[in-house]
Order: C-alpha cells, then structure tokens, then sequence
C-alpha cells in the first residue's frame, strides 16, 4: 500500500505540473522527476504481484532514470551553480543503464550487485544535498534563501524517519515508513517550487495543514458513513488515510483536467467551475462597474452647485473685503475647495483607470518609489531596509499605477511612525500555481491599527485621521484589484503594520480578458451615461 501511495502522489504531482503549461525549467524537471519516480513505484507494486519480466524491466528502466533526473532537477533548481557539470546527467543515465543491464545477466545473483546500485544512487543523492547546503550559504539573506534553508532541514528529517524502516526488516513490528515520508517530501518540494511566495515556514506549514486538515475530515467522514451504513469489515486506518490524502492532492488537478475538457466541448459552461465565493467576487465586479457608470454624473450633479457658492462667495469677499463676514466667507472658499477636493477623489476611486499593461520588473518599479520615498523628506529617525528577490517574473502592470500603491502604502507607513521606526521594503514571487506570481510587502514598526478599524481600512471614506478623507487605501485595492490581484494586510498595536500585495499574470492558455478590455468597455459606459445627464 505505501508503495503504491508514493506511486499516485509521484504522478499526480507530474500531472498538477505538466498541465499548467508554464514551462517553467525547474517545474518541468521536478515533474519529470516525479515521473519516473511513479514508473519505478507503480512497477515495483504490480512486479510484486505477478513476478513477470516485462514489470521488472519497466522497474528498472524507471530506477535508472531517477539519478540522471535528479542531477537535471537539482541543476535547474539552484541555476546551475551545484556540484553537477553540465553532462553529468547524460553520464549518470549512462552508467545506471549499465548496471541495469547486469540484472539481466548471470551476475544479477552476485551479492554486490545490488548494494552497488544502491551506492550510486545515494551518491548522486548525496551531491545533490551537498550542492543545495553550499548554494544556501552563498546567497544573501532573501525569501529564496529561506525557503531553501527550509528544504534542507527537511531533508535529514526524511532520511531519519525513512531508517525506521529497519526495524520492520528486523521484524520488530513497525511498519515501513519510507515511501509515506518520500511522498511527503515530494510535496514539500513542489510547495516551494510552485509557490514562491510563500517565505515562511509558517506560511508553508499553513499550506500544508491545509491539506491534512481536509484528509482528516475525509477520514472522518468515511468511517462515519460504513459505521452507520456499512455491515463489512472495517478496512485499516493507515489505508483509509492514505487513499484519502491521495485523493484530496488530486482534486486540484483533475479539476483543472475536466475544466479544460469541459471548456473545449462546451465553452458556456464556464461557470460550472466557478465557487460561490467567486460568484460573490463577479456580482462585486457587477457593483463596482454601476458605481463608475454613475460616478461621473454624481460629481457633475455636485461640482456645478459648488461651482455657484464659490463664486458667489468670492464675489461677496470681494466687496465686502476683511473683517468678521469676510472670514466667515473666506472659510466658506475654503470648504468649498476641500469638498471639490473629495470629489476629485471619488472620482479616482470609482472611474475606470486605463491601465497600460507592459512587461516590467517589479524590482526597477520598486526602486523607482523607493527613491521617490527617500527623496520626500523622510524623517531620519526613520531606517528604510529594501529587500529585493532577485530573477523575478515578467508581469504585465500599469508601472505608475503599482507606483501610487507603493507610495500611498509607505506614505501611510511613515505617518504610523510618529516616533521614528523601521519601513521594510520587499519582494518575492516565480512561477505559481495558476500563473507567474509577484509579492509586494510593506512592513512598518508604528503604532499599528486596532481590530476594530483594520476590517474596514478598504472601506471609501473610511478614516482614522482627522483630515483625511479615506480613499487612499481604496483607491489602492481598487488599482490592485484592475491588475487582477489582491492586497492583504495584519496589524498589531504598538508593533506595526504589514501590506501585501500579490500580482499575477494569468496563465496564457486559459484565454482570460484582459483587464484593459473590462476598463474600455467601462469607460464607455461611463461616458455615455455622462453625456445623457449633460
């Protein structure tokens, strides 16, 4: 059973990467991998119950092939700097495919055989591991640097739990764990290659929780449906568990398998896909598109009105000059101007922003505000740290538009600082699960935001300052959610506040809209109902 689970995860890690269609060089080698891991499994458990040739052969060919792609994993996924030459896969397969081929002759009774292979295969292992523990200690302290350290540590965790596996040989009764631990690894692995942004331990931890979290609540469920209905024999625990891990990591990519069936056979049905969350997210979208249709007729309704009283005012403090009425009038002006002012911000926050979507590195985009935040004054009791993650995607966004996120975001930050503090600056991102991924986050050491008020920061016209008018963050949240992102944020009072805003690309093969098509279309609409109201 433990072989055969190794077998399924190895393959539907493979698939979950392969249908992507990212050809990303380090996904492709992982699933690659994983591949012929799944051949050397799956022939290995049916070789166990029939004892034909043909299956050995077949488990053989899978076995010598995991060295060779190993080596091309491993070179990929620490861009090329390792221990490996660049033909040192070619000549691994080469040398497995020769001690393969000794199993086939008189000499595969030869005791050495056997351990020899295996020897080899810890060998490239080994240098692989090797390889991972020098690239770590040569990169700077950044997100990659950590994820790795992370794979490192969980490595020799494997190997120890895999040696229990001598005690069942001894026949002390514990049961084999080598294959369940593998798996294991092999998912931990592909948490860090398809999801770069996750930097944490935490944060990977909560991915993978996340997992079990559903597996035991199918276990659960199982035993409580045959307790109730069923009359057989319960099966065993550790079947029961693993057949429900097995298929809880595999309804990601048979669901994206079905989707794109489903959407060549039959294009409308779309939606059949869609979660009610995501259908909360599009009647969202509907709203957000009749608050810009009526945007621009609500602040003409309102501008000419003040236009009146303004002029009137200016007029009656002409004539009247200084004294009492002419304050009163000058502080009329003045409102005046200030309410124009919060119109003007409506405005940005409900029209349809044209977003000119070119390919830029976030990284030159970040620097460009960095500099515009040093160049505006910051106090010097105020230490700005930048932490840049270098080789990051390509992603299609409005550079001015992050520019005014990052800018409204830090400026906020400092004005937190009151007593001086720290404003972390950093990023993080690569290939992910449904498109290239970029993470944005902006750390302060203010005086935080209390529970009560951080649920409604995105809220327009909601403000904690007392000349503030409270569009900034919306206006914010609105530009990151016209790149098709999210932004996200965690306070705690008297500790500081943390922003993160994650922009995507999405995948090239599901043909999505594009963002600037939804603005056009908004636009004119938005102009026609403006020239219908004059």
């Amino acid at each position: 059973m433990e072989t055969f689970t190794l077998a399924a995860v190895s393959l539907i890690i493979a698939v979950s990467l392969v249908i992507q269609k990212k050809n990303d060089p380090v996904q492709l080698s992982f699933a690659s991998l994983c591949l012929a891991i799944f051949v050397f499994k799956t022939a290995a458990f049916f070789h166990g119950i029939f004892r034909t040739e043909y299956i050995q052969l077949i488990e053989y060919l899978g076995l010598i092939s995991i060295p060779s792609l190993a080596i091309i994993f491993t070179r990929r996924f620490l861009h090329g700097q390792t221990l490996f030459a660049k033909d040192d896969a070619l000549s691994a397969f080469l040398f497995g495919l020769a001690i393969g081929m000794l199993f086939f002759t008189p000499l595969s009774q030869s005791s050495y055989l056997r351990p020899l292979f295996m020897f080899y295969f810890s060998f490239i292992l080994a240098v692989s591991y090797i390889s991972l523990l020098i690239y770590i200690k040569t990169r700077a302290d950044s997100g990659e640097k950590r994820r790795m350290g992370y794979l490192a540590i969980a490595v020799p965790i494997a190997i120890g739990l895999s040696a229990f596996d001598a005690l069942y040989y001894f026949g002390l009764g514990f049961p084999p764990l080598s294959n369940l631990v593998i798996a294991g690894l092999l998912y931990f692995i592909l948490l860090i290659i398809a999801y770069p942004h996750l930097t944490e331990l935490h944060e990977l931890m909560v991915k993978a929780l996340l997992v079990s979290i559903v597996t035991a609540f199918a276990v659960v469920l199982f035993y409580l449906v045959i307790n109730l209905f069923g009359h057989t024999a319960l099966p065993p625990f550790t079947h029961v568990l693993v057949a429900c891990f097995t298929i809880v990591i595999s309804i990601s990519p048979f669901k994206i398998i079905l989707e794109k069936i489903f959407s060549a056979i039959y294009p409308k049905s779309k939606d059949a896909f869609t979660s009610l969350y995501a259908l909360d997210a599009k009647l969202e979208r509907e709203r957000a598109l009749l608050l810009e249709e009526m945007a621009p007729v609500f602040a003409h309704e309102i501008r000419n009105p003040l236009g009146s009283i303004k002029g009137a005012a200016q007029f009656l403090s002409s004539e009247i000059g200084t004294g009492e009425n002419g304050k009163l009038l000058g502080i009329i002006i003045e409102e005046v101007d200030r309410l124009n002012g919060v119109v003007t911000q409506f405005l940005n926050y409900a029209k349809p922003h044209t977003v000119n979507l070119n390919e830029r590195n976030i990284n030159d985009i970040m620097e460009k505000a960095v500099s515009l935040i040093r160049a505006n004054n910051v106090s010097e009791k105020i230490a700005i740290e930048v932490d840049l993650q270098p080789r990051l995607p390509l992603m299609a966004v409005d550079g001015e538009q992050v520019i005014q996120v990052i800018l409204n975001i830090a400026f906020n930050a400092i004005d937190a600082m009151t007593e001086g503090g720290k404003l972390s600056i950093s990023t993080a991102g690569g290939a992910g699960e449904n498109g290239d991924a970029v993470e944005i986050v902006i750390r302060d050491t203010g005086k935080g935001i209390k529970k009560g008020d951080l649920k409604n920061i995105f809220k327009p016209f909601y403000t904690t300052k007392e000349r503030g008018v409270g569009l900034g963050l919306a206006i914010c949240q609105r530009i990151v959610r016209n790149h098709g992102g999210d932004i996200r944020v965690k306070s705690a009072v008297g500790q500081g506040t943390e922003f993160k805003v994650r922009l995507k690309n999405p995948p090239k093969s599901r043909g999505a809209e594009r963002p600037t098509q939804k603005i056009a279309v908004a636009e004119a609409r938005a102009a026609a109902a403006s020239k219908k109201h004059g």
